[in-house]
């Protein structure tokens, strides 16, 4: 019988674990990341949430988070692909820019 006797005391709720630190760190870079310092809080993000995760995973039920954790890291990679991205275009465009001047030097 699970229901309790009348006048007997209630059975307190269970202990919620506390939400990890790294978690809540790698979502609050990973938003920063798209708002401002674009690189550096990329790369925390991408860190502290694979850290968090790490934790959670070698000790399950000790820490609460997860989704947390992993929201930062999309967030994080997300905009480190598109730094690389930018910067290998930026880079084709340079390349390109300097060719085109170079032909049109010689066809001169």
């Amino acid at each position: 019988m699970d229901t309790p006797e009348p006048g007997a005391p209630a059975l307190p709720p269970p202990p919620v674990p506390p939400t990890h630190t790294g978690a809540v760190v790698a979502l609050v870079c990973g938003i920063l990341a798209w708002v401002a310092l674009p690189l550096v809080c990329a790369v925390v993000a991408v860190v502290a949430g694979h850290m968090a995760r790490g934790d959670m995973k070698r000790a399950p039920g000790r820490w609460q988070g997860d989704t947390l954790a992993v929201i930062g890291l999309v967030l994080g990679w997300v905009q480190l692909a598109g730094i690389v991205l930018a910067g290998l275009v930026v880079g084709a465009l340079f390349l390109l820019g300097g060719a085109a001047i170079v032909a049109g030097l010689l066809a001169a």
